[in-house]
């Protein structure tokens, strides 16, 4: 069988994937979209997903997009990243997918990309704000949980930590300081010290070339 991701390294909805298929041990290659190139928004990527967007898993052939649908697809394959895999587990985990979806990822994603890779003169302070200010308020739900306890979900890594942390290993600025953070910041070095953790840029080439 052969998995192709189709990402790029700047992505943490891509990295949620990237590290899962890893992670659950499953044999993958990356096939790396030019974003910055336009090419997710080009007729031939479209083709294979309409929404114009990475990841994409092509899984011998079975086409699944979305980071929550690949990790879905990851435990169902490997038994895998989901707990005990009883359905009030995997439902825990779905409930921390969409929350990191919508609250964590949503809001961390477009800041980041404002604030790093738009050009400076479209880097707009008020956008900046809301966006960081929404992110820190879902912030502070994971360092509260994570103040009681290691994972998210039970009591080893599951796909739930694996979503809400896919945008807290990069670098760039995106108002996110992990040391203000204590719980959260114990917890990122419980993931990364986990066997065949990778950064994002060691698992997908960058699109984007820093100055």
């Amino acid at each position: 069988m052969t998995n192709t991701l189709y990402c790029f390294g700047e992505s943490g909805n891509a990295y949620k994937a990237a590290l899962a298929l890893e992670l659950a041990g499953v044999p993958w290659e990356p096939r790396f979209v030019d974003f910055f190139r336009g090419e997710a928004r080009g007729a031939a990527f479209r083709a294979i997903n309409p929404m114009g967007e990475v990841p994409v898993l092509d899984a011998d052939g079975m086409i699944l997009t979305q980071s929550g649908v690949i990790q879905d697809w990851i435990m169902d394959e490997t038994g895998r990243l989901c707990g005990d895999g009883s359905n009030s587990v995997r439902r825990e985990i779905l409930r921390w997918t969409i929350f990191d979806n919508q609250k964590v990822s949503g809001m961390a994603g477009p800041l980041r990309f404002v604030m790093n890779f738009l050009p400076a003169d479209k880097r707009q302070a008020d956008v900046i704000g809301w966006l960081s200010g929404r992110l820190h308020a879902a912030l502070r739900v994971l360092e509260g949980e994570l103040s009681g306890r290691d994972w998210l979900v039970g009591d080893a890594l599951t796909c739930a930590d694996i979503s809400c942390c896919g945008y807290l290993f990069y670098e760039e600025p995106f108002t996110f300081d992990r040391a203000e953070w204590p719980a959260i910041d114990a917890w990122l070095g419980r993931i990364a010290a986990t066997p065949g953790w990778k950064h994002p840029y060691d698992l997908m080439a960058r699109a984007y070339a820093p100055a």
